[in-house]
C-alpha cells in the first residue's frame, strides 16, 4: 500500500510514543512466524503472546486437525499468533479483536506472509466486540479459535452469545484457558458456554493450568 489513504489502520504517533516492542520468533507447525509484541499504547491483554496461544497450537498440531481449507475465526486474537499459523497452513482466516489492538494485528499478518505469498488467501483483521457487532459477521464458520480470552467476568454472556452467532451445527470451537480462580475461568465453561453448546474438555496442562475446551452448538435448542 501507499500513502496513509490507503492505510486501513494507520498508526497514531502519539498513540505509540510511549511504547515498546519486542520480536519473538516462533516455530510451529513447521512454520516460522516472527511475532511483534507491542507494550503500552493502552493495548494491554492483547501485547504478549500467552503460554495459552502456544499450548492451542502445539494441541492443533498434536491432534492432526485439519486446517487446510478450513473457514476460520479467531476471536481476541492480540498478536494473532494462532490464526496466522492457521492461514500459514493453508485456512482462510479471519482475526478479530478490539480496535486499539488492530495496527499490532494487521503489522504481525504483514511480516508473517510466506514468501511464495498465503497458500489461500491473506487474513482478514477486523474489529469485534462480543455481544455488540457480532451480526456483522456470517454464521458459516468451521473453526472458531479461542486463546486465553477468558478473564473479564462481565464479559461472558457476551462471548456466549456471540460464539452462538458464529456457529452453526457443523462448526467446532476450541478455547484454551488458563484457569484462573480470580477471574471464575471454571464457571465460563461449567455454567456459561453449556448454556449453549456442548462442552469437552480435551487437554489438560498441570504445570502451567491451562485447559483446552472443545465446543458445538447444541442439538437441543
Amino acid at each position: 500500500m501507499n500513502g496513509e489513504e490507503d492505510d486501513p489502520f494507520p498508526v497514531d504517533v502519539c498513540l505509540f510514543s510511549d511504547t515498546f516492542s519486542q520480536d519473538i520468533v516462533y516455530n510451529l507447525f513447521g512454520q516460522e512466524l516472527k511475532i511483534k509484541q507491542v507494550f503500552g499504547a493502552n493495548i494491554g491483554v492483547a501485547a504478549p503472546v500467552w503460554e495459552a496461544a502456544l499450548f492451542l497450537c502445539s494441541y492443533l498440531e498434536e491432534q492432526s486437525v485439519e486446517l487446510r481449507g478450513k473457514r476460520i475465526i479467531e476471536l481476541g486474537s492480540g498478536t494473532g499468533l494462532v490464526g496466522i499459523m492457521a492461514a500459514r497452513l493453508g485456512a482462510t482466516v479471519t482475526l478479530t479483536d478490539l480496535p486499539v489492538a488492530l495496527p499490532q494485528l494487521q503489522a504481525n499478518v504483514s511480516a508473517n506472509m510466506p514468501s511464495s505469498g498465503w497458500p489461500c488467501a491473506s487474513p482478514t483483521v477486523l474489529p469485534l466486540c462480543w455481544g455488540e457487532d457480532h451480526m456483522n459477521f456470517p454464521s458459516d464458520w468451521d473453526l472458531v479459535l479461542c486463546a486465553d480470552i477468558i478473564y473479564l467476568r462481565e464479559t461472558y454472556p457476551l462471548l456466549v452469545e456471540t460464539l452462538a452467532h458464529l456457529c452453526h451445527s457443523g462448526s467446532v470451537v476450541y478455547l484454551s484457558s488458563k484457569m484462573r480462580r480470580e477471574h471464575e475461568t471454571q464457571t465460563f465453561y461449567e455454567e456459561c458456554l453449556p448454556s449453549r453448546f456442548t462442552v469437552k474438555l480435551v487437554q489438560h496442562d498441570e504445570k502451567q493450568n491451562i485447559n483446552i475446551y472443545q465446543a458445538s452448538l447444541r442439538t437441543d435448542q
